[in-house]
């Protein structure tokens, strides 16, 4: 038995229109109809998750900024939060002075995106992401002990290994920088023990590395069909492609129509 369906959105959910796929919608509506529960899992922030939330008419946790909050959308609840170590915020910035020439920062903080370039990459970024970027004149003006997540966007991205911190690509051109600990798989962990729901008992899909742990917490793992190579070799099945309706596999299968 599947209880609950845990799944990302852009790539998987979402097509490259930023369009909930039809097929897909659908689906959860008739996986929720007959007792599941959806539970989406995504880097973007409130602001950015919520359309998708509401028009599945979700009334439960949703796993925000690859894992560094849960929040329930529909009171705002917070039932998980984490933050950057205030010396590992200090490294950063440190570095953004000394980031590749394409490479421009985005900060989280209390609930805001921030950022101090105004380049075409991050217009696109938070078009893309339905968010306003606030300027906060200063990095340093940030209180240090309260970033959520910091994302480096560009097509040269460095490697970094700073302390308190783990790093995951959810996009080709997407670096994040998150609190040690927080991730999509660990807020799933930590959600299904707080609510009593075994992990054999969750499914969970999706496209990009950063959901690989996700997809491994969960009893059945599902990859998107054109997902990165390294999710297909994490996961136990292989769904259809994004575009074609993913959640339909994921939902056949957690109700028993499908064959894993």
């Amino acid at each position: 038995m599947i209880r609950w369906i845990v799944t990302d959105l852009d790539g998987t959910l979402v097509g490259r229109d930023l369009a909930m796929v039809p097929a897909a919608r659908e689906a959860l509506r008739r996986y929720r109809a007959a007792g599941g529960e959806v539970v989406i899992a995504t880097g973007r922030m409130e602001r950015s998750a919520r359309p998708y939330y509401d028009e599945l008419g979700l009334d439960g946790p949703a796993i925000l900024y690859n894992g560094a909050r849960t929040v329930n959308l529909a009171t705002g609840e917070v039932l998980r939060s984490r933050h950057l170590p205030a010396t590992a915020w200090k490294t950063l910035l440190g570095l953004f002075g000394e980031l590749p020439a394409g490479v421009y920062p985005v900060a989280f903080s209390g609930g805001e995106a921030l950022a101090v370039d105004d380049v075409p990459e991050l217009r696109d970024y938070a078009r893309r992401d339905g968010i306003t970027l606030r300027d906060p004149g200063d990095w340093a003006a940030l209180p240090p002990d309260g970033i959520t997540k910091c994302m480096l966007i560009g097509d040269r991205l460095p490697d970094l290994d700073i302390a308190g911190t783990v790093t995951v690509r959810s996009e080709a051109t997407y670096l994040e920088v998150l609190p040690e600990g927080a991730t999509k798989g660990s807020a799933l962990r930590e959600l299904a023990k707080a609510r009593g729901v075994p992990l054999e008992q969750v499914a969970a899909i999706g496209d990009n590395p950063n959901d690989i742990d996700m997809i491994q917490a969960a009893g059945l793992g599902i990859a998107v069909g054109d997902g990165h190579p390294d999710v297909l070799s994490a996961a136990d099945v292989v769904s259809r492609p994004c575009a074609e309706g993913a959640l339909v596999d994921a939902v056949e299968l957690a109700l028993g129509e499908g064959e894993r």
